[in-house]
């Protein structure tokens, strides 16, 4: 595979993965963001880990794992941080105070997250 091929699977897979989280489907999210994920430069995998965080804990909360849910939002919390207050075209504060906050409440039920 070409450098070029791998750039445009990263970068399909990254959008895939974004699109799939603001449509509900959590765990081909999850899928794609990780394939996404394991191609990132060194930099960047956080960002991207912090985004399967975010696929898992909403996939985790609707199949009724409270403490599966909680986990996840503080780790989406703490790895997509320090990409405040955006990165790669998202506007991560909204999405990190919902995070905090939904941690914080130990809900089950989780509005869309903010992507």
């Amino acid at each position: 595979m070409t450098s070029r091929s791998k750039t445009e699977k990263f970068e399909s897979a990254y959008e895939s993965g974004v699109e799939l989280i603001r449509a509900g489907e959590y765990f081909a999210a999850h899928e794609e963001l990780e394939d996404a994920w394991r191609a990132a430069p060194a930099e960047e995998r956080d960002f991207f880990q912090g985004l399967v965080h975010v696929a898992v804990a909403w996939y985790q909360a609707g199949r009724g794992r409270r403490i599966g849910t909680e986990r996840q939002l503080a780790k989406a919390a703490r790895r997509l941080g320090p990409y405040a207050p955006a990165h790669r075209g998202l506007d991560l504060d909204p999405l990190l105070a919902q995070l905090r906050q939904l941690h914080e409440q130990g809900s089950l039920e989780l509005p869309p997250p903010l992507l």
